[in-house]
């Protein structure tokens, strides 16, 4: 069974950066295209950033220039280097794979307030 741990969230000011990373059991990142994926309250979970296998990324708009995804394949950890960060980006944030696994991490909480 994959485990996902997600860490690194916490409460920044809007213009802040922060960055998650995301440990996996086992080495399971190669296969796959890799994801954040984050939910707000009230809304549901969307992908935000997304990496393939051959190392191209994508994007949702909401995020675009701003956030970054990598991976470290011999540390099986994805990280998002999340800058320029606004009240609309608070959320709690998974890392899955895309499409995800019917199982999810616990998720890191990303609260940006002033």
């Amino acid at each position: 069974q994959v485990q996902l741990v997600e860490s690194g969230g916490g409460l920044v000011q809007p213009g802040g950066s922060l960055r998650l990373s995301c440990a996996a059991s086992g080495s399971i990142f190669r296969p796959y295209d890799m994801g954040w994926y984050r939910q707000a309250p009230g809304k549901q979970r969307e992908l935000v950033a997304r990496l393939i296998t051959g190392g191209s990324t994508n994007y949702a708009d909401s995020v675009k220039g701003r956030f970054t995804i990598s991976r470290d394949n011999a540390k099986n950890t994805v990280y998002l280097q999340m800058n320029s960060l606004k009240p609309e980006d608070t959320a709690v944030y998974y890392c899955n794979k895309v499409p995800p696994f019917n199982s999810w991490g616990q998720g890191t909480q990303v609260t940006v307030s002033s």
